[in-house]
């Protein structure tokens, strides 16, 4: 019989012995405060980031001469530059001595529609026209084209690399190992941090946004590629192998079809990754919707931002119904297949001759309605609302925010340093405290150790938030059947929309603020860590829960002593990667008024003099995503850690 035993009895001295180092810290914070913090002025700059600016102005000066660059990330960019310039001449830009696209918005209509029948059935195909056309009601069609044709572009090459190479994940041990660590640390990088090194080798444009685009979507096609060729039965792969199949043979004919329900879920998160990044990289001057939610939030336009946020949804929730629904096989009669062929034939020759189906008519227009209404109701929220919107962030930023940034951005930084090794080392060994002191060591190399502890308050802060709405919401859904199937579809639509998106609403209720950016962040990262933890909570196996009923419990304490702890694992998972979500977030909160490294990174995109600061806070984002994740991970580890006998 396999019982599991309550956790060791250390934990509760090792709690005693966190909580004395927490108490010295506040004790030596009172002594110590605002002595030793490395401060650094918005505008001022350290040696590192002057010898960073000389480099980029020396690759600047060499681009054209350097053989590395001529002959290497020259050929790179003009090579993605030209596909990117073909795919938007085709849907999105003047091209060919045309003043419309190859393509126009009727065509573009009916080619959506007609793929969308094929692969997802028709009420998807009905989604996928209903949404193009409303682009164009909302006059975003240009803004919306060019976004897509960057995602589109982005996609095809992340897809060209990264399903080779999960192929050679699945099939190889070895290789599997390999890309695993590299997978990691990309999917733990926030978004912002793509963007500044590739600049210094790419420029600044479309090419640098769909290499950075692309870099950041490849990691799901390769994981989630290896992970569905590994998960085909042995026994088939065997029955193959035993006819005489060749590996080649084994892997066309048996492998990738029996993975191709989960190689197309893989394509799927792809392309969601893709649209997220391709919105940021407008700070990039990547052309689309994100560029004009960039200017909208940076002039407080709410109406604009919302009705360009908006329009991002709409194009996230039809590429995401598209390609889920492809993850089915359909057979789609061939009446209806010819039919639909002869319809967008004519579709396509119509925007292609005629002005009138090339250019979306502008005297069907709403965007200006939704843009009015969108103000309108912002300043209404203001008007009528300041004591509530107001109340509830004054409350946060004074009960929560001020103290932990005091507390970590106003302590010594040796003093900083300690207490986080100290707890790394209580939490997760030897191994955690020496990653935390070589991260502690890069944030004070980057000359942002000020501007790190306040991101990494903001951060805390939004995690402890996204938690307790996890838990709470998660043990809900876990609990009840019907509260999962109401909730969790608004979760799924809320993990398509990308990051910008959150920022709309609440800059409308807050204004620009770092309590803005922490909101944002947590209903950013809520989703993914309720799911995690409602899944949890319902896999704990019923008869432990009816045990529990049986004795005597009420609900609250078969929640808190019996489906809690036995669905741990999952709850420490929720708290990772609601973190990791949360730091990603918090910086993108640097466009309203978060500061901080997020105000640094952008700063150091619109401000050549401020560029090596801003690659600096790319890194110090970078290490401190590292720390917090190897050491909750390591946190995770230990708590989960049963004896089984």
């Amino acid at each position: 019989m396999v019982a599991v035993t309550a956790p060791r009895r250390e934990l509760p001295r090792k709690a005693l012995v966190v909580g004395g180092v927490v108490l010295a810290w506040l004790v030596l914070w009172l002594v110590f405060r605002n002595s030793g913090t490395l401060p650094l002025d918005a505008s001022e700059l350290t040696p590192l980031h002057r010898w960073v600016n000389e480099v980029n102005d020396a690759v600047g000066a060499s681009r054209n001469s350097n053989p590395v660059f001529l002959h290497f990330f020259n050929e790179i960019r003009l090579v993605v530059d030209e596909f990117v310039t073909f795919v938007q001449a085709l849907v999105a830009q003047p091209s060919f001595g045309r003043p419309v696209p190859v393509v126009g918005w009727l065509g573009v209509v009916a080619v959506a529609g007609f793929a969308s029948l094929v692969v997802a059935g028709w009420r998807v195909a009905l989604l996928a026209v209903a949404g193009f056309v409303l682009l164009g009601l909302q006059g975003l069609w240009q803004e919306s084209m060019d976004t897509l044709s960057l995602t589109l572009a982005a996609v095809v090459i992340a897809l060209l690399f990264g399903i080779p190479l999960g192929i050679w994940a699945g099939l190889s041990d070895r290789a599997r190992r390999v890309m695993t660590p590299v997978l990691d640390f990309m999917q733990t990088m926030p978004t912002f941090v793509y963007l500044a090194p590739l600049t210094l080798f790419f420029l600044i444009g479309p090419a640098s946004a769909t290499i950075a685009t692309l870099i950041y979507a490849a990691p799901p096609a390769i994981r989630i590629t290896a992970h569905a060729i590994r998960s085909v039965p042995r026994d088939t792969v065997e029955a193959s192998e035993s006819l005489g199949a060749t590996g080649g043979q084994t892997l066309v004919k048996v492998l990738l079809p029996s993975a191709r329900k989960t190689i197309v879920l893989g394509v799927n998160q792809t392309i969601m990754a893709a649209l997220s990044m391709v919105t940021i990289a407008a700070l990039i001057d990547a052309p689309g919707l994100g560029k004009t939610v960039v200017k909208a939030l940076q002039t407080l336009d709410v109406g604009t931002a919302f009705n360009a946020g908006l329009a991002i949804v709409v194009l996230a929730i039809v590429l995401d119904r598209v390609t889920t629904a492809a993850t089915e096989r359909r057979t789609l009669p061939r009446w209806a297949l010819f039919g639909g062929l002869g319809v967008t034939g004519v579709a396509v020759y119509f925007s292609h001759t005629y002005l009138w189906a090339a250019e979306f008519p502008s005297e069907f227009e709403v965007g200006s309605s939704i843009r009015q209404g969108a103000t309108a109701a912002t300043e209404w929220v203001q008007d009528s609302l300041p004591v509530i919107t107001g109340g509830v962030k004054d409350f946060v930023t004074w009960a929560l925010i001020n103290p932990l940034q005091a507390l970590l951005a106003e302590s010594p930084w040796l003093l900083v340093a300690l207490v986080v090794v100290a707890l790394s080392f209580l939490v997760g060994g030897v191994r955690s405290a020496v990653v935390s002191a070589a991260c502690l060591g890069l944030l004070i190399a980057t000359g942002l150790w000020q501007d790190a502890m306040v991101t990494l308050a903001s951060t805390l802060v939004a995690t402890i938030m996204v938690m307790v709405l996890g838990v709470v919401v998660g043990v809900w859904m876990g609990r009840s059947r019907r509260a999962d199937r109401v909730i969790r579809p608004v979760l799924d639509a809320g993990q398509v929309m990308p990051a910008f998106v959150y920022l709309v609403p609440f800059l409308a209720l807050f204004s620009a603020s770092r309590f803005t950016a922490i909101i944002a962040a947590v209903v950013f990262a809520a989703p993914v860590a309720i799911k995690i933890i409602a899944d949890g909570v319902r896999a704990v196996p019923p008869a432990a829960v009816e045990a529990s009923a049986a004795l005597g419990s009420s609900s609250w304490q078969t929640i808190v002593k019996v489906q809690l702890p036995m669905a741990r694992g999952a709850v420490t998972l929720a708290a990772n990667q609601g973190l990791i979500h949360v730091l990603s977030m918090v910086v993108v909160g640097g466009l309203v008024g978060a500061g901080a490294l997020g105000y640094d990174v952008v700063a150091g995109f619109s401000q050549g003099q401020l560029y090596g600061k801003g690659l600096a806070a790319g890194v110090a984002i970078v290490v401190l995503g590292v720390m917090l994740d190897r050491l909750t991970q390591a946190a995770a580890k230990r708590w989960t850690n049963q004896e089984v006998r």
